[in-house]
């Protein structure tokens, strides 16, 4: 007897990262979306999303006194799905509950591979004000429906790529990139340069790069000084800006 696939699970918001001497009102919010699959409707796994807490205690811990949390989605499954967009669903599904425990608090959405172009796609939610996609994961436009990018407006955006990439084409985020920045100009992306999907080689520079844009955006903050030139410069400039070596060092020094 052939045996019932078991339903899938609701999405759902994890456990608030947030230190100890954060404020008890939360002012801003940051989702981290992780990476998944083109196609899948197999549960999430569960390194995927073990693999963004690391991001989400650091931005926790350097946002407390902002009163910023961090929460890392855990998506239905683990696939995009066509035109199901998934993950994208689950992000949209995910800010309206930030809305609903928190109030009206700016959103940064912050996603990983698959999850940075969730981030991307569901970027036009009212309480959403940042998006940061990390190494995203994006159709070809020779062969499919350009991501849409009208909706960016208003936003600030931040993609980071490493250029080495091997599995999401990191020539696909810079095009992207190109028609957000007609659509809003308050756009930038960086370059890592010899790193890789996971971007692991210059990890502290890009973890530096996502906590200043996070806090600049969700707090205003004043950017660090590559981050307001890259989103201020023309393109092409602004959108190849290579991220520095030691560019973590450097905030902290």
């Amino acid at each position: 007897m052939a045996q019932r696939a078991l339903p899938l699970p609701a999405a759902r918001l994890g456990r608030a990262v947030r230190t100890a001497g954060a404020p008890s009102a939360v002012s801003g919010v940051v989702l981290l979306l992780p990476d998944g699959e083109a196609d899948s409707h197999r549960r999430p796994s569960p390194l995927s999303y073990a693999l963004q807490l690391p991001l989400a205690r650091t931005l926790a811990r350097a946002g407390q006194e902002d009163g910023l949390a961090a929460h890392v989605v855990r998506y239905r499954c683990r696939g995009w799905n066509a035109t199901d967009a998934q993950l994208a669903a689950d992000a949209r599904w995910a800010v309206d509950e930030v809305v609903r425990r928190y109030g009206d608090i700016p959103v940064c959405l912050a996603g990983h591979g698959m999850g940075g172009r969730a981030a991307l796609r569901a970027g036009g939610h009212a309480a959403v004000n940042s998006v940061l996609a990390m190494a995203p994961w994006l159709p070809d436009n020779a062969t499919d429906e350009p991501e849409p990018v009208k909706h960016l407006l208003g936003r600030q955006v931040l993609l980071v790529h490493g250029t080495n990439d091997a599995r999401t084409d990191p020539e696909l985020s810079f095009r992207l990139a190109e028609r957000a920045k007609k659509a809003n100009r308050d756009t930038c992306r960086f370059e890592v340069h010899s790193d890789g999907h996971g971007l692991r080689q210059h990890r502290a520079e890009v973890v530096a790069l996502a906590t200043d844009f996070v806090r600049g955006s969700l707090f205003g903050r004043a950017y660090a000084r590559p981050v307001a030139d890259a989103l201020a410069a023309p393109p092409p400039l602004g959108l190849r800006m290579p991220l520095a070596a030691g560019f973590g060092r450097s905030l902290r020094d």
